[in-house]
């Protein structure tokens, strides 16, 4: 059946109208970005094969264009309307860190922190550069490994840091295994940093591994 022949109700759209977006399934906030529906499914339909297909909303905001273009119904368009909804949404998040103290917004931490790093194919360290008054001056990617491990010189995360003199470091790394615990490793890479930095008067303060959906704060299991 058409989402035009539902009752009004039911539909997507109106049903956000009503009620708000928190009150949409992941189907449904598919279905008012897919607008149209393919030959024998509306749009809801093809919203839930999305996420059938792909297993979160994660993982469809991270895939390629050519896994995008797979899927019967979409294409280049779709992807770059999709990549746009993606990057505005870290933005947005970016503006509100860097506006407000980083440390009273743990949500806009790790919301952004997911749509940098959580589909990535391949580990990626970054860093959060922090002001006085923790709000971010700048965030980058300063090192990029395997599957399975990352080389990450505290001399350099230091002379970045100083750079942008920054007064605070937040450092992440994502697990493309999907395993959101720390490694000892892990540990043992964030006690070194911090160390390097408190040498020149910058506090680490914090430091998340993000697994997919899923991110853990190494200041939260006390680990720092």
């Amino acid at each position: 059946m058409r989402i035009a022949d539902w009752p009004e109700d039911e539909r997507p759209r109106e049903r956000l109208l009503r009620h708000g977006s928190a009150a949409l399934s992941e189907s449904e906030l598919l279905a008012i970005f897919l607008r149209t529906g393919i030959g024998g499914k509306n749009a809801v339909e093809l919203g839930r094969d999305l996420l059938t297909r792909f297993g979160s909303l994660q993982r469809l905001f991270s895939a390629t264009l050519e896994e995008v273009s797979a899927v019967r119904g979409l294409g280049p368009a779709k992807y770059v309307q999709l990549q746009a909804v993606v990057e505005m949404a870290r933005r947005a998040l970016s503006e509100e860190i860097c506006e407000r103290d980083a440390m009273s917004s743990p949500r806009a931490v790790r919301e952004f922190l997911r749509l940098s790093l959580g589909g990535r194919p391949h580990e990626v360290f970054v860093a959060l550069f922090l002001d006085s008054q923790n709000r971010m001056l700048g965030s980058e990617e300063l090192f990029r490994g395997t599957l399975t491990q990352t080389s990450v010189y505290p001399r350099e995360v230091v002379k970045t840091a100083l750079r942008y003199n920054a007064a605070g470091v937040i450092f992440a790394h994502n697990h493309p295994s999907g395993v959101a615990e720390p490694s000892r490793a892990d540990e043992l890479l964030t006690q070194t940093l911090k160390q390097a930095l408190s040498l020149v008067e910058i506090k680490t303060l914090d430091h998340f591994i993000v697994a997919g959906s899923k991110t853990i704060s190494f200041a939260e299991r006390g680990l720092l």
